[in-house]
């Protein structure tokens, strides 16, 4: 699949995807929105893609909407070639729409892991918000800024909820309210951003985690993901019932577990593959003294 305004790779499990606007600051047009979905889909659905690396590409990771004009004299932001009553159609169509992609985005079932560059605006915000797992954050060059309440609205997308759910309901509605940009460090501070390092390591820190990621189970990995986004605002007893139950999945499904145990008593490194069990034949009718003491250790507590 070819892209234009985005690189697209994928090498030993790492699928990097980095936005390739420079000089409009990685703004999302629409053919660039469009194509970073298709991107995730294709990265979602690679099963050599173990885990994302998201980036942008010069002095930003996104600026937001692209609110400039292209040679036509319209905005980048809005469809080319429309009449007033079409763009008008088209504006209706994609304000579901666009709840809708960004949902989806953020129920990707492989770990996506930013790597901040550089101005993080707008719809650069939401991206971190709706999409992103685990956030790093270059010391000198990241910026954050939410960028809608300055200019008279509040914004299409679930921004400001996702934001007041992952921070502290002080530090994010700071954010919401006086709409001031902020650096690396205090995105570090408020829990926006997992960790901050020098520019020049940023993407080679990025990779490290994507590598670690990549040596474990990857079924249970996605699972674990699928698990927290789908489930986690359960309450507690109920979320813990689907925990045991994907757990007893995995265990049933895939043959990771019995590596995993394996490679633990022998003392060596483990080789997660995800591979599915070979169904066999059915287990012989227990005895009165194995289901006993099946019953016992069940009634133990133990098991």
């Amino acid at each position: 699949m070819s892209y234009e305004d985005l690189i697209y790779d994928v090498e030993e499990g790492i699928a990097s995807i980095t936005l390739n606007r420079p000089a409009r600051l990685n703004a999302l047009s629409p053919n660039l929105e469009e194509e970073l979905h298709r991107a995730f889909d294709e990265a979602n659905d690679d099963r050599a893609a173990r885990v994302i690396i998201l980036t942008g590409s010069g002095a930003a990771f996104c600026a937001g909407f692209d609110q400039g004009n292209n040679k036509s004299g319209r905005r980048n932001s809005d469809p080319a070639g429309k009449s007033i009553a079409e763009f008008i159609e088209y504006c209706q169509r994609r304000q579901g729409k666009r709840v809708v992609e960004w949902e989806h985005m953020w129920r990707l079932s492989k770990p996506v892991i930013a790597a901040v560059n550089g101005w993080a605006a707008g719809a650069g915000m939401y991206i971190l918000l709706s999409s992103t797992d685990i956030r790093i954050a270059s010391a000198e060059h990241a910026r954050f800024k939410f960028a809608l309440l300055s200019q008279g609205w509040l914004g299409h997308g679930p921004g400001a909820s996702l934001l007041a759910k992952q921070l502290r309901y002080i530090d994010a509605m700071k954010i919401l309210l006086t709409d001031e940009p902020f650096d690396a460090q205090e995105a570090l501070r408020v829990g926006l951003v997992n960790e901050v390092v020098p520019h020049a390591q940023l993407l080679a820190r990025a990779e490290e985690i994507a590598r670690h990621i990549c040596t474990l189970p990857p079924v249970a990995v996605r699972m674990m993901k699928e698990f927290v986004v789908r489930f986690g605002d359960l309450p507690t007893d109920q979320a813990w019932h689907v925990q045991n139950l994907i757990n007893h999945l995995l265990i049933q499904t895939t043959t990771d577990g019995e590596e995993g145990r394996h490679a633990f008593n022998e003392k060596r490194p483990p080789n997660f593959t995800g591979e599915l069990r070979r169904r066999g034949e059915a287990w012989p009718e227990l005895s009165e003294e194995d289901a006993k003491r099946l019953d016992d250790v069940y009634r133990s507590g133990e098991f």
